[in-house]
C-alpha cells in the first residue's frame, strides 16, 4: 500500500510544490580584562532571521505536512526504495523531501538524495532554485551542525553549494555551538571554492577569528581587511568590530586605532566601548574620561535612550588609572554613569556577539587620514 501512497504523492508534487513553497508563510502567521578572558563559548548567532530564514522555512515544512498528511512516512520510505533502486532524482521530488524531513534518519535521506541528484545534474545548470540554503535550513532546525558542516566541505558535492548564503547558515550554525575551528574550516572551503564572500560572510569570519583569538586567527582576521581594503570593498562595521577587538586581545593597540579610525560612524554603544578600551590601554586615560563624560545623561527623560558602557570596560579604565593623577576623575566619571544607569553587566563579549534584528547597513570606509588628510593604504595593516 506504501508505494501507490507515494506515487499519489510525487504526483501531486509536480502541481503544488511550486507555489506550496512561495505561499507557505500565510500558512501559519595588560591585566586582561575578563571580557578579554571570556571571549569563548558564545551561544548566540550572528546572522539576523531575514538571512536564516529559519521560521519561513518551518511555515514551508508545515504547510507541506498538512497537505500530504499522512504519507510522510511513506513517501520517506518510498524515496529510500527508489535510492536504493538508482532511480532519477526530480527537483521537485527533492524539494519535497527536505520539507518532510523531521529527524536525523530522515536528513540522511536527503543527503543521500542530494548525492544522487548533484551526480546526475553536476553539468547542468540548477536555475534560479538553491538547495543548499534549504538543505542547511534543515540541519539548523534539527542542530545537525556536524552533519552540515561535513556536507558542505565533501568535495564530492563541489558546486552544489555554490551561494553564499548556505556557507554563511553553516558557518552561523558552528559559531552557535563554538566549533570555531570546523568553522573556519567551512570558510577556507568556501574561499577555495571561489564563492564570493559577502557582508555576513566578513561578519562571520571576522567573529570566528576573534572567537579564536590565536597568532594565527588575527594573522587570519588582518589578511581579510588588508584584501577587501586592496580591492576598495566595504568591510561592514560589526566586522571591524570584531577586528578591533580581537586586536585588543592580541594587545596590539596601534592596530586597534587604525581599524577604529576606518569607521565612518562610531556612535553607537559598542563602538563607544571599543574606544574607551583602546584609550585607556593606550594610556589616553583623560581622554576615555571625556567619552564617557560626553554619554552622561542624568536627568534625561525615560524614553530618551541612554548609552550604556559594560562594567568590564569601566573596570579595566580604573585599573589603568591606578596609582595616576587622573584615577579621582575616573571615579568621578563612573559615579555618575551608575547613578545615571548607564552601566550595564552587559559584557563587551555579548555586545559583540549579539543576534542583530534586521539588515545591517554597510558604513563607508574612510579614504583619508584624520591626523595628516593623506590617504589611507591598506598596507598599513600589514606593518
Amino acid at each position: 500500500m506504501e508505494q501507490p501512497l507515494a506515487t499519489m504523492a510525487l504526483a501531486r508534487v509536480g502541481k503544488c510544490c511550486r507555489s506550496l513553497l512561495l505561499e507557505s508563510s500565510k500558512f501559519c502567521g595588560s591585566v586582561q580584562p575578563a571580557w578579554i578572558e571570556s571571549c569563548i563559548g558564545a551561544k548566540r548567532h550572528l546572522l539576523p532571521e531575514d538571512v536564516v530564514k529559519l521560521q519561513k522555512f518551518q511555515q514551508s515544512k508545515l504547510a507541506v505536512a498538512h497537505l500530504l498528511n499522512g504519507t510522510k512516512g511513506n513517501f520517506i520510505e518510498f524515496f529510500s526504495q527508489k535510492l536504493q533502486r538508482n532511480e532519477l532524482i526530480l527537483r521537485d521530488e527533492l524539494k519535497l523531501l527536505i520539507h518532510l524531513c523531521q529527524t536525523a534518519e530522515d536528513v540522511m535521506v536527503a543527503r543521500d538524495a542530494i548525492y544522487r541528484y548533484h551526480a546526475e545534474n553536476h553539468n547542468l545548470m540548477y536555475g534560479e532554485f538553491k538547495f543548499g540554503p534549504l538543505f542547511m535550513r534543515l540541519c539548523y532546525e534539527l542542530g545537525l551542525e556536524g552533519l552540515a558542516a561535513a556536507t558542505i566541505t565533501d568535495m564530492r558535492l563541489n558546486g552544489f553549494f555554490h551561494d553564499a548564503t548556505s556557507f554563511n547558515i553553516a558557518i552561523d550554525m558552528l559559531f552557535t555551538k563554538g566549533q570555531y575551528e570546523t568553522a573556519l574550516e567551512v570558510l577556507r572551503i568556501m574561499k577555495s571554492q571561489n564563492v564570493p564572500f559577502n557582508k555576513d560572510t566578513l561578519t562571520l569570519a571576522f567573529g570566528i577569528c576573534y572567537k579564536l583569538n590565536t597568532a594565527e586567527s588575527y594573522k587570519i582576521c588582518l589578511a581579510f581587511v588588508e584584501e577587501r581594503q586592496s580591492k576598495e570593498h566595504v568591510i561592514p562595521k560589526r566586522a571591524y568590530c570584531f577586528a578591533i577587538a580581537l586586536s585588543l586581545c592580541q594587545n596590539d593597540i596601534a592596530k586597534a586605532q587604525l581599524m577604529f579610525s576606518q569607521i565612518m560612524s562610531t556612535e553607537c554603544r559598542l563602538c563607544q566601548n571599543l574606544k574607551v578600551v583602546i584609550l585607556a590601554k593606550s594610556g589616553a586615560i583623560m581622554d576615555a574620561v571625556s567619552v564617557l563624560a560626553a554619554a552622561v545623561l542624568p536627568k534625561s527623560p525615560y524614553f530618551v535612550k541612554k548609552l550604556e558602557f559594560s562594567q568590564e570596560v569601566v573596570d579595566l579604565l580604573r585599573l589603568q588609572s591606578e596609582g595616576q593623577p587622573s584615577m579621582l576623575n575616573v571615579e568621578k566619571i563612573v559615579t555618575q554613569l551608575v547613578r545615571a544607569d548607564q552601566v550595564t553587566q552587559q559584557t563587551l563579549d555579548d555586545m559583540l556577539c549579539h543576534t542583530p534584528t534586521g539588515k545591517e547597513t554597510p558604513i563607508m570606509q574612510r579614504k583619508t587620514s584624520r591626523r595628516t588628510l593623506k590617504p589611507l593604504h591598506s598596507t598599513l595593516l600589514s606593518e
